[in-house]
């Protein structure tokens, strides 16, 4: 339930993500949630998509993101895709191997509450390890 969405700097990730999320609103009956670093894609996405501003919050580390992602689920049970824009971005302190167990945990938790995860990330895929590129 993870799709992630890679690729160096202007290779139009964040272009294919809104067209995704308003695919999503369309298609979808759930709730739809972005999450983005700072307040880019405001005018770009639906109105009716809770739009989250990670800047707003103090996202110091990956287990802070997990358990964002948790209370949003915990005071909305009706999400049905949660698309998170340059997960690199959101966090300090970036490890890989902490953001594959991430995406691991994202795809596990999604499968349980049926959540679908789209996620992108500036990064060159050929650096990638096989625990990431499973999500490509």
């Amino acid at each position: 339930m993870v799709q992630l969405i890679v690729g160096s700097k202007g290779t139009g990730k964040t272009k294919k993500l809104v067209e995704l999320v308003k695919h999503a609103v369309e298609e979808e009956n759930g709730s739809v949630v972005c999450i983005e670093k700072d307040k880019n894609l405001t005018y770009d996405i639906p109105y009716t998509v809770r739009l989250i501003h990670a800047s707003d919050y103090s996202f110091k580390s990956i287990e802070f993101f997990k358990g964002f992602i948790s209370g949003l689920h915990a005071a909305n049970y009706d999400i049905s895709h949660v698309f998170i824009a340059n997960i690199l971005k959101m966090c300090e302190d970036i490890d890989m191997d902490k953001v594959a167990q991430l995406l691991d945990e994202l795809n596990a938790f999604g499968e349980k509450e049926n959540i679908k995860f789209t996620v992108t990330a500036t990064v060159d895929p050929e650096t990638l390890g096989d625990n990431i590129k499973k999500y490509c």
